[in-house]
């Protein structure tokens, strides 16, 4: 029997998406034309053979799940689709983990019966939020010996533990399994937890959660995979509302998507995929791209030969892979391989930047063409090369940029704000945070038509006044921290009408806001923070991007604290005041783990001409390209990481290998096999020139040996310090 779904196979760039969204276009064609014939009368054809099931139905009945690798991707993906077919069919754009998500969320009410939980609203948990809670809950059993086997700190321990569920759930093992798992993986390992002990904390947690109606990622699947899925309840409203599936990048898809896809096809559903053997970007994040290549059965395979267009893969993907793998080979890379090589990190960077800069100048290059990709990017790395190139008006977008929330001067003075309003929190506030604040509170307004970007971080009060003011008028007290008017400094004239006015306005705004806080007329700090918002930063004007996400993101997150608190409450009842919940709200933001993540990543009209700014892990899953690269840290081991931490227990939960030890011979042909797929896959993203950038000391003073030197003495031209200009 001949099957309906399809398999693509091809490297980076081979054009399988396209050749997704085309096999799509067929079975809507071949829809169209059976539906015209089988509606007129006078024609007489029959259905053949060659035209799937699910075709015979009407355009409006016929639903399609289109899957994606990432939330980005899927975005692009979903907007082909709806162009290609003008909006006809009704296409539901998801990733895995958020398709699994809003199944879990719609069949609530089922999993309640199923289950015996509670009737109450699900609620899920943000990462953050989870060790949060997960800490408070475990740190009875987390003593120092605890701590001391296991090696690592408390919080990291704690996201080790959390994500030993999270990697079950996309297995598709159930959490009473994963002692099992583990006892076999670690065999004899003494140095290791006691893998009863580490099941015993993940089902305390998973069972408290479920109490409470919380979800995390990692429970969500579990729910998904162990109950949903199985239902014949779900299974029928599944297979009713989808008859065709496409699943882009299925090399970075969890286990239990093989299952979803499976139960489709046995409901008659018919499926387009795309694999790729030089991706598997997530594994050890949870993908299992063995595993989901076993769907290829069921299909009738393509395999796309095609080289990527302009690219360098066909010219130098067979010399580099070969110069890595057996190191004694000599040979010399082509002209199109340049290096640019220092004795010290610090210099690398600056030649880095200044020779882009240069190339960018004299028109060799456009900033848009240029992508610097280094294994791992440090803040000192990033601030120098976005200054360097930005003083040469060059701008640089970096790929998924998560820095904390804390790091931003706006949310730190909104937080010392909070302190000053509400009572209790003085030890939370000091002399620097305040004169912080007045001066982000007393931002200048641009002038509507003006295009100095400089007049957006204009102040009434600067940094010498905010510090002054500070001094002398600035009361720290633990319960009631105050400020007190401008004339308690003697020499108040030394300020300035300016700075005198916009600090009178502040401290009456604050005045007024304790005022309605002691009357109980504020709901809550979400409410306070947007009122200062509304107030100081916005007032009409056009917030930076980076300030407005920001903001964004500090209320959504203040928003979700104060929904969870309100639920433990409503379960729980615990005597706590509203201040205690600020000051721990206020503490895991200086943690530093809550992050902002800028929404639209894309940004309106044409894209920007700005230099690209990534690790390897951010580049290879936005699937870009340029034309030219510059690999930082070239000598860095760090390359055969692939620029992202592989979680711990990841190898034991692989379905090929479930349980299995996983030696040191394991890792290292594993590191092997990851970094010749970056290699293939980022030259298939490079069109022009390739720069290798090498600093022979990495940041600690230490000899950079990494896996790419051979390819950094193969280079021919090379760019050092003595010749740049």
């Amino acid at each position: 029997m001949v099957s309906h779904s399809v398999w693509i196979v091809g490297s980076s760039r081979s054009g399988k998406t396209a050749r997704l969204v085309e096999q799509f276009c067929n079975w809507v064609k071949s829809e169209k034309q059976y539906t015209e014939s089988f509606y007129t009368k006078k024609s007489g054809r029959k259905k053949t053979g060659h035209v799937p099931e699910f075709l015979y139905l009407k355009q409006t009945e016929l639903g399609v799940l289109l899957l994606a690798a990432n939330d980005d991707n899927r975005r692009e993906l979903g907007d082909i689709i709806v162009t290609s077919t003008l909006g006809k069919y009704p296409v539901r754009a998801k990733t895995p983990l958020g398709f699994f998500q809003d199944e879990v969320v719609l069949f609530w009410p089922l999993l309640i019966n199923s289950l015996n939980l509670k009737a109450q609203f699900p609620v899920r948990l943000r990462p953050e939020t989870e060790q949060e809670l997960a800490t408070k809950l475990w740190r009875p059993q987390l003593d120092e010996e605890i701590l001391r086997i296991a090696g690592v700190n408390e919080s990291r321990l704690v996201r080790r533990i959390l994500d030993l569920l999270q990697l079950a759930a996309y297995s598709g093992i159930p959490c009473e399994d994963i002692a099992q798992i583990l006892a076999k993986g670690f065999g004899e390992n003494t140095t290791t937890l006691e893998p009863e002990f580490l099941a015993s904390l993940l089902l305390d947690w998973r069972n408290w959660c479920l109490d409470r109606g919380f979800l995390t990622y990692g429970i969500i699947t579990e729910l998904y995979s162990q109950h949903l899925l199985s239902d014949r309840n779900y299974q029928q409203h599944l297979t009713k509302r989808y008859q065709a599936i496409l699943a882009d990048d299925v090399d970075d898809y969890p286990s239990v998507a093989r299952l979803l896809f499976e139960l489709l096809l046995d409901r008659g559903a018919v499926g387009a995929f795309s694999y790729n053997p030089d991706g598997a970007v997530r594994l050890g994040l949870g993908a299992d791209p063995n595993y989901l290549e076993g769907l290829a059965e069921r299909c009738r395979v393509e395999i796309l030969n095609g080289l990527p267009p302009e690219s360098l893969s066909e010219q130098l993907t067979k010399q580099m892979v070969e110069l890595v793998t057996s190191p004694m080979v000599v040979l010399s890379l082509p002209k199109t391989v340049h290096s640019i090589q220092t004795t010290s990190r610090a210099q690398l960077l600056r030649q880095t930047a200044e020779v882009i800069a240069n190339t960018i100048q004299s028109q060799q290059v456009q900033p848009e063409e240029v992508a610097i990709i280094a294994p791992g990017l440090d803040a000192i790395a990033r601030y120098t090369l976005v200054e360097i190139l930005v003083k040469q008006n060059i701008l640089v977008e970096s790929l998924n940029d998560q820095r904390p929330l804390i790091s931003s001067p706006v949310i730190r003075a909104l937080l010392t704000m909070l302190a000053l309003v509400y009572p209790g929190l003085g030890r939370l506030v000091d002399r620097d945070a305040v004169a912080e604040m007045l001066v982000v509170l007393s931002k200048k307004q641009p002038p509507e038509n003006s295009t100095d970007t400089m007049n957006r971080v204009s102040t009434d009060i600067d940094p010498v006044r905010a510090g002054l003011i500070a001094d002398y008028c600035f009361v720290p007290h633990p319960d009631r921290p105050n400020l007190l008017p401008v004339s308690a400094f003697e020499r108040w004239d030394r300020i300035g009408y300016a700075a005198t006015t916009a600090y009178s306005e502040i401290l009456q705004w604050l005045e007024q806001q304790r005022s309605q806080q002691e009357l109980r007329l504020i709901p809550s700090p979400i409410s306070l923070l947007d009122r200062a918002i509304q107030r100081f930063l916005w007032n009409g004007s056009n917030l930076p991007y980076e300030q407005l996400a920001a903001l964004r993101e500090l209320l959504e997150t203040a928003q979700h604290y104060w929904e969870i608190d309100t639920r433990l409450q409503q379960i729980t009842p615990v005597e706590t005041t509203p201040q205690t919940t600020i000051i721990e709200f206020i503490q895991l933001l200086r943690r530093g783990t809550i992050t902002a993540n800028a929404y639209p990543v894309r940004p309106i009209g044409g894209a920007r001409k700005a230099v690209t700014l990534a690790t390897i892990f951010q580049y290879r899953s936005s699937r870009r390209s340029h034309q030219w690269h510059f690999w930082l840290d070239a000598g860095s081991p760090l390359w055969a990481k692939g620029g992202a931490a592989t979680l711990f227990g990841a190898p034991f939960f692989l379905r090929d290998r479930l349980g299995e030890p996983w030696t040191a011979e394991d890792e290292k042909l594993a590191e092997e096999q990851r970094l010749q797929r970056i290699l293939t896959d980022l030259l298939s993203r490079v069109s022009e020139r390739v720069y290798l950038c090498h600093s022979d000391l990495a940041v600690n003073g230490q000899e950079q040996l990494g896996p790419l030197l051979p390819l950094v003495n193969a280079c021919v031209t090379v760019i050092s310090e003595t010749n740049v200009k």
